[in-house]
């Protein structure tokens, strides 16, 4: 997995032990965090080992290393093969997964809550204990050049990881999480390493938990298998992309539809226009049929069969991207129509009614995203690492209630200027 993005807003926690009716917390001698809910009716616990580490702490050559770590971490312990490590939870009918980010790393595992304790005692072992053995270091380099083929191969996943490289050139979050040929080829045992000591922050770093255990279960089984971890405090610092700069690119491809993707830098994070952005964005292109792209391009004028708007926050900046695909002929005529439903959210204010009907549905959204245990784990570890809380659905739901009209209309003025944008265009050769 690629991304996995997720959001969420707040202030800091001051405390190492903290209670609200959604989580609880406790901290660690070593500064890990332990996250958990308790939800009475299940019998599946949902834990995952959330580390603030991603693609963008790379340097030039280290590319892809991130990701190459997170396949690694399989291959061997100091105490399991990857045997045991693949067995260890399927054989109790659990799973085992983990994914990468521009900005975390994520081991994550669903089982029986009878199994809960081998699940955190495995992912412990593969996040602070792999051994990385070469020949393994030899057969996953193969696996994931195939996997590079394979995103290359699929013109919708190639086009957006080139029109990241030209929204943020030169830097981190520009480049492919995958990395490049040359420098999975590069990979050995201690390039691991230094990369894991120069980013590796305990601090950093949540346990986060979804199941009907009680708080006290998870903490003692956490203290049992992560309070020996040593305090580790890294000095990374994150450096911000440079100014933007709108691109225009066309590329040939052998595909037989052309692909486009559009967008710009975006708010970042902590930035009190995210939520009203994210809506915005969630109108225009987000996964309902009734968003206002996909109503213009799919059904009135049948050019595209999917359109999507996205945006994701960073640290310190953002993203949004408007992503589609097409026949040749009609490429000009579906960009020109985006740009007409741009030009009328900027110019034309939703009516109080509109503006209900985008608030409702953006509630019932999030709160149907919610519903999924292992997704709110995961939502909750990235929520902590990122702002430091977890809103509650009622605190989120209070915040769009308080979105009007004008701001609205005041973020489109800003973010929708087409002459901000960058275009990339795959065209068939």
């Amino acid at each position: 997995m690629k991304r996995n993005n997720v959001r969420k807003r707040g202030n800091p926690e001051s405390s190492s032990l903290s209670l609200t009716e959604e989580y609880q917390i406790h901290t660690l001698a070593n500064g890990i965090r332990i996250a958990h809910k308790q939800v009475p009716h299940t019998q599946i616990a949902h834990c995952g080992i959330m580390l603030d580490i991603g693609s963008r702490d790379e340097t030039p050559l280290q590319q892809g290393l991130a990701h190459f770590w997170e396949h690694m971490a399989f291959k061997g312990t100091e105490k399991r093969s990857s045997y045991h490590i693949i067995n260890r939870l399927e054989n109790v009918g659990g799973e085992l997964n983990a994914y990468t980010t521009k900005e975390k790393i994520c081991f994550h595992a669903s089982v029986l809550d009878d199994h809960f304790e081998k699940a955190m005692d495995l992912l412990t072992d593969i996040t602070f204990h792999s051994v990385f053995p070469d020949k393994q270091i030899e057969r996953e380099r193969n696996v994931i050049l195939e996997e590079m083929s394979m995103y290359v191969d699929s013109p919708e996943d190639a086009i957006q990881d080139d029109f990241d490289q030209l929204v943020f050139p030169e830097h981190a979050l520009g480049n492919n999480i995958l990395g490049t040929a040359e420098t999975v080829n590069s990979f050995g045992r201690e390039e691991l390493y230094k990369f894991i000591n120069d980013n590796i922050d305990t601090e950093r770093i949540v346990v986060s938990s979804v199941s009907r255990l009680p708080f006290s279960k998870v903490v003692k089984v956490a203290e049992k298998y992560l309070g020996d971890v040593p305090h580790r405090k890294t000095t990374r610092v994150r450096t911000p992309p440079a100014a933007y700069v709108p691109v225009s690119q066309q590329k040939e491809r052998a595909i037989s539809q052309a692909q486009c993707a559009m967008g710009q830098p975006a708010y970042a994070l902590l930035d009190d226009r995210r939520l009203p952005f994210f809506m915005l964005v969630n109108l225009l292109g987000g996964p309902g049929m009734n968003s206002r792209f996909n109503l213009s391009l799919r059904e009135k004028y049948g050019f595209v069969y999917s359109i999507e708007g996205n945006y994701t926050p960073y640290l310190d900046t953002g993203f949004m991207g408007i992503f589609f695909g097409t026949e040749k002929k009609q490429l000009n005529k579906s960009i020109s129509l985006i740009h007409k439903e741009l030009k009328r959210i900027r110019e034309v204010p939703l009516s109080v009614l509109q503006l209900h009907q985008t608030k409702v549905q953006l509630m019932g959204q999030l709160a149907m995203s919610e519903e999924s245990n292992m997704s709110f784990m995961l939502m909750m570890a990235k929520s902590l690492l990122d702002t430091g809380r977890v809103d509650s659905l009622p605190e989120i739901f209070a915040e769009i209630g308080q979105i009007t009209s004008q701001q609205l209309q005041d973020i489109a003025q800003e973010m929708f200027n087409e002459q901000n944008f960058s275009y990339l265009t795959f065209l068939p050769e």
